[in-house]
């Protein structure tokens, strides 16, 4: 069996690695690569295989820099089947196609700015209908429902507790005498999450490819976050100012609203107006209602017996621009969430445009920011960050807490790294910044002194 590692090495986007195994050829994620202009465009559009000889594609769950690229794959002739859970499949669904209108609207922008220089427009990297057949080919499954995939190989989902219905696909693999099993985490969660259950050990792993986002951090306590969150929103309210929430459409967003619910209903937060202003943010909420079969015990107890976590009377989801731009009207104390998380896109940057430089407003960052973004700048204390363009002056409180965040820290993962079973001859760390990857890598050598670790490289190959 024999690896390429063709994305998300030694960084954290676009997660693509191509299994060939009995003559046959799998790829495990297609997702987005993020990053600067020049090279995201050439490193999406111009896939380093050819995709018409993909046989499968193993999705391990909905977030965009793991599935975002699929509409290209299946635009240049990819025909197989995209294996993920059904959680996954119904938030691919709606991410791909608001992919795909970020797409649309980018190239209108830049082919703007190219015409006034004589230039010719540019393409969208794919379109809504291209999005759109893409989801025909996936076949969903349940967790722990063993499939085969491909000549030799068995496919089985664990819950990865990372989002909703992440998983961690085990790889059961036969190879002519040889039978062996390949774990990819995909991402993993933290454990004693809000809304979801805990990741799954795993039983009997030959060979390991785990995530490092944060291989070589901490986070902060869950239970300080809470009193954090209170005292930060209180005293932004207190002063009459603006709550900004930068969050992921997925994961993040119904993790943020689930804790102002509980704050609130706990009279640890006044009842100000909160808008959740994103129409990705709203339509994946609707789907974490559809799958309470991926909650754990205690919020599908509050679910069944008490309330709708994700709503409450002051709380407005908002879908059409219209709505959205009367937030800018907004003289009165109010909390506004939106997305993107790394404000990269979507009306997030409307909002910091309007908000960042009011000293009495808050800029509350609750996820991961990846190097270069918007979010990273704004993180860094720079005085001054472009936004659409233009230079805007940071005098909004800038805050950040990373206990919300859906992947799990250095001794998060040490522990489920602990629960699993089995020889771990090799073990691949990808889906980390360098540092990040490569001071975890040096804590599994600590840790299983007899296993092979690498963290790879950008096109790597390994042999198995």
């Amino acid at each position: 069996m024999r690896l390429h590692f063709l994305g998300a090495t030694r960084t954290t986007t676009g997660s693509m690695y191509l299994m060939e195994v009995n003559g046959q050829r799998l790829l495990m994620e297609c997702g987005l690569f993020q990053g600067k202009r020049s090279e995201s465009i050439e490193r999406n559009r111009n896939l380093p295989f050819d995709a018409a000889r993909i046989d499968a594609v193993i999705l391990s769950h909905a977030h965009i820099d793991h599935c975002g690229n699929l509409p290209t794959l299946c635009r240049q002739g990819f025909s197989g089947n995209i294996y993920c859970t059904f959680a996954t499949r119904d938030l691919a669904s709606i991410m791909l196609e608001d992919s795909a209108e970020i797409q649309r609207a980018d190239a209108e922008y830049v082919s703007k700015k190219r015409a006034k220089q004589n230039l010719p427009p540019v393409e969208p990297l794919y379109s809504p209908t291209d999005a759109e057949k893409a989801v025909r080919q996936f076949v969903t499954l349940s967790y722990d429902r063993p499939i085969l995939v491909a000549d030799g190989v068995t496919v089985t989902f664990r819950d990865a507790g990372h989002i909703l219905g992440s998983a961690q696909a085990v790889l059961d693999i036969r190879e002519g005498t040889r039978r062996f099993r390949y774990l990819f985490t995909g991402d993993i969660g933290r454990g004693n999450d809000d809304i979801l259950r805990d990741p799954e050990p795993v039983e009997d792993v030959d060979f390991l490819q785990i995530e490092s986002t944060y291989g070589g951090r901490e986070h902060s306590a869950k239970s300080s976050a809470l009193v954090e969150v209170a005292r930060l929103v209180q005293e932004t309210l207190a002063k009459r100012g603006k709550v900004i929430i930068p969050a992921f459409s997925v994961g993040r967003t119904q993790q943020i609203v689930y804790t102002i619910h509980q704050l609130t209903r706990n009279g640890q937060l006044p009842q100000a107006p909160i808008f959740v202003d994103s129409p990705l943010s709203v339509s994946a909420t609707e789907v974490y209602r559809l799958h309470p079969e991926c909650f754990n015990e205690r919020i599908y107890k509050f679910l069944r017996e008490k309330a709708n976590p994700f709503g409450m009377e002051n709380l407005t989801y908002i879908r059409e621009l219209a709505h959205s731009m009367k937030l800018n009207d907004l003289k009165d104390p109010a909390i506004i969430i939106s997305a993107s998380g790394m404000c990269e896109a979507g009306r997030i940057r409307h909002h910091l445009k309007n908000h960042i430089g009011v000293p009495n407003n808050l800029v509350l960052f609750i996820g991961y920011c990846a190097e270069h973004t918007l979010g990273a700048q704004i993180l860094s204390g720079l005085p001054v960050v472009n936004i659409f363009g233009e230079p805007h002056a940071v005098r909004a409180k800038i805050a950040s807490i990373d206990s919300f965040s859906g992947h799990a820290d250095k001794n998060e993962l040490k522990c489920y790294v602990e629960r699993l079973s089995g020889s771990l001859q090799k073990i691949s760390v990808i889906h980390g910044e360098e540092s990040q990857a490569l001071a975890f890598a040096e804590t599994l050598r600590a840790m299983k002194p007899k296993a092979d670790v690498v963290a790879p490289e950008y096109k790597q190959v390994i042999d198995y």
